[in-house]
């Protein structure tokens, strides 16, 4: 059992474990999204996911505020109502986002 108040990092859990059926990858790729989610605030991540079409993906990113300003419109819904993290990639220069479940890791 994870105890969390968080309400996000429940939602990523339910999500999750609805999409591999399993509580204890739920908990731990929710934990992996939380230090993603935390080090793109506070500069740049080094983190590898599994793109939809089975690829292997290593990615620099970022969502520090002065990036994020200089690189948004400030329109649209945010990637998480689509159960997903988006994040700006230094190397392409672009926004990306992977879903919550093809977390790989963190460094």
């Amino acid at each position: 059992m994870i105890a969390t108040s968080d309400r996000r990092t429940v939602r990523r859990m339910e999500v999750i474990t609805n999409r591999t059926c399993s509580m204890l990858i739920a908990g731990y790729k929710s934990a992996l999204i939380e230090n993603v989610k935390n080090q793109l605030r506070n500069g740049v991540c080094h983190f590898v996911y599994m793109k939809r079409n089975g690829e292997v993906r290593e990615a620099f990113g970022t969502t520090c505020r002065a990036v994020v300003e200089r690189f948004t419109a400030g329109t649209g819904c945010s990637r998480e109502c689509y159960s997903t993290t988006a994040y700006f990639d230094i190397e392409a220069g672009a926004w990306r986002s992977f879903r919550w479940e093809n977390i790989v890791s963190v460094f």
